[in-house]
């Protein structure tokens, strides 16, 4: 890290500083070596009173000094998001529009700049059988998505604010009340029931 050019290691301490939400745990993680020049890497799980999964996520920050044309900057974020999902709420025709304004409504909320927004949302639903037909049937959610943030002084992001948001989302996808009094542009879904069962 005390060879990254001093952008990165801004942006690094200011992801390591930012303050989140009690019911998210936060560490970090083997970033991918191959995506950019310096990368940084954060795995966070979303905990009930029980201390169940109620979603896990991915954030990494990559950094590339002379920018990425597909990028338009020298920063990415890119995030994968998974949580269990009620039967009903992974019937919803609305389900992936509904997810990916969860991801832009984070952002906005907060009044964050950003651009070349990217990504996909999957849902799945798992039947069991054979020696497995005791499990119930499972749904999941899958948020992929990449975004760059706008650089700041000294060609920084805000970081900090960034990982914040992605907070946000991650805790909506876990079926969390808000934090904070939510964007209007924001769709809701039934808040969810229970917690994530491996």
């Amino acid at each position: 890290m005390e060879t990254a050019p001093l952008p990165f290691r801004a942006a690094v301490d200011a992801l390591r500083g930012a303050r989140l939400r009690p019911e998210i745990e936060l560490e970090a993680a083997r970033p991918p070596q191959r995506l950019a020049p310096y990368a940084y890497a954060l795995e966070a799980a979303v905990l009930d009173e029980d201390e169940e999964d109620l979603a896990d996520g991915r954030l990494i920050l990559l950094h590339d000094p002379a920018g990425h044309e597909a990028w338009q900057g020298s920063f990415r974020l890119v995030t994968l998001i998974r949580a269990e999902l009620e039967a009903e709420m992974a019937a919803d025709p609305l389900l992936p529009d509904v997810c990916w304004s969860w991801l832009t409504g984070a952002l906005q909320s907060r009044g964050l700049p950003y651009g070349e927004p990217s990504g996909t949302v999957t849902r799945a639903s798992s039947h069991y059988f054979g020696g497995l037909s005791a499990r119930p049937a499972a749904s999941q959610i899958e948020i992929r998505a990449s975004w760059t943030p706008r650089e700041g002084l000294g060609g920084v992001p805000d970081t900090a604010s960034h990982l914040v948001s992605w907070c946000d989302l991650l805790a909506q996808v876990a079926g969390l009340p808000p934090a904070t009094a939510g964007d209007a542009s924001v769709v809701s879904l039934p808040q969810r029931r229970g917690p994530r069962t491996r």
